[in-house]
């Protein structure tokens, strides 16, 4: 994928907020467990950050995902995944489904303001009963006259505590699985949600992660996204950017990890000698940055096929995989080399070790991603429920 001065310059716009509005703070958000959505949000959005893909009329900029791919990488220079994939939720996970297939009036009243970044979106698909296996979740939105009456709850919301809407996914209907689902854009002041608890997790910090609860909570039709009961549809569909964004965002960080490696066993030395001095580490640090670049070539593929409209349902699964597989290996790989150092909390490494391991989960777990893989390579039935 050729990138152009274009290209370049949205990652260094990008880069510049990281440098001064995300990084210096970093450490403070990771200890307080949350990061200022609304004001960090503002701030990428006058830049024109939170639309790259997203139609003009709404405020977007009208590129293509290559450009969406400059920002995720970017955004992966944060000294922290939990921004990143902050970021991603607004951008590309909650949203996609919205701008593709909402109405004009609904991507007038939800889009327009998430794309300046005057409001901050979740996505709500995963329940406590309900993760990977996007099918049996058991929230309902029932018909009530021109109304929704939603019931039920979610779980692991990134962003939850501070959004101001929701992309949620509810069942509709009583017909298959994967036929009686829509995606809803709810309020999140609307009466009967109800934000149960913000969740301490092992990583991803200094992002607020919520468990919601909705009790006879009334929208109006009109803020379903699409056509009823094809909400199973859309967000596989939307899946696809999440993927994408999850595989991608691990890209520099990666790259980081590696380098600020190769630093330390420079500086270190241990009988006698600069640790790097041993074949062992530098050979096993090429043997990884060979691997992120490996990868970065499959998630540019993937995305220069999603450009041209092609399915890329393979291609992303394999990325995620790939990904959430390597980064754990890097840094593994990196914290063993800093011995001592790599298990405290104040080496960046150790911060990467907890983050990591998300990957693998979020967005369609390992298991998942190696179920889409073999159907697509005919070795198990399509009639097996993904």
């Amino acid at each position: 994928m050729l990138l152009s001065t274009e290209h370049r310059a949205l990652y260094e716009t990008t880069k510049k907020i990281v440098d001064t509005e995300i990084n210096p703070y970093i450490d403070q958000w990771e200890e307080e467990g949350i990061f200022p959505a609304h004001r960090l949000f503002k701030k990428m959005g006058e830049h024109g950050l939170l639309g790259i893909s997203k139609p003009e009329e709404f405020g977007g900029a009208a590129l293509d995902w290559s450009y969406e791919l400059m920002l995720c990488e970017a955004m992966g220079t944060v000294n922290a995944g939990a921004l990143a994939m902050a970021v991603g939720v607004q951008t590309n996970m909650a949203t996609p489904a919205l701008a593709n297939f909402g109405s004009d009036d609904l991507r007038e009243e939800f889009l327009a303001p998430s794309i300046s970044g005057d409001w901050v979106a979740a996505i709500g698909v995963s329940e406590p009963g309900a993760g990977s296996d996007v099918a049996s979740i058991k929230t309902t939105a029932r018909k009530d006259g021109n109304d929704y009456i939603i019931n039920g709850g979610k779980m692991w919301i990134t962003n939850g505590t501070q959004a101001d809407w929701i992309c949620l996914l509810a069942n509709t209907g009583e017909g298959p699985a994967h036929k009686n689902k829509s995606l809803i854009c709810v309020p999140m002041k609307s009466k009967g949600v109800t934000i149960a608890r913000k969740l301490d997790k092992l990583g991803m910090r200094a992002s607020d992660t919520a468990q919601i609860f909705f009790e006879n909570v009334r929208v109006p039709q009109r803020y379903r996204i699409g056509e009823e009961n094809k909400g199973f549809i859309y967000q596989m569909k939307q899946f696809q950017e999440e993927r994408l964004w999850g595989a991608a965002s691990k890209l520099m960080a990666m790259e980081k990890a590696i380098q600020d490696c190769i630093e330390y066993t420079r500086q270190r030395k241990a009988f006698g000698r600069p640790l790097l001095d041993n074949q062992v580490i530098h050979f096993t640090l090429a043997e990884l940055q060979t691997e992120v670049e490996a990868l970065r070539a499959l998630i540019y593929r993937a995305v220069e096929q999603h450009i041209q409209g092609e399915d890329v349902t393979t291609l992303a699964s394999m990325a995620k995989l790939k990904s959430g597989r390597l980064v754990r290996r890097v840094a593994d790989s990196c914290l063993q080399y800093y011995g001592g150092m790599g298990f405290m909390n104040e080496t960046p490494i150790s911060r990467l070790y907890r983050d990591a391991r998300l990957t693998s989960i979020g967005g369609g777990a390992d298991e998942i991603m190696l179920t889409i893989i073999s159907k697509k390579m005919g070795t198990l039935p399509k009639e097996t429920l993904i």
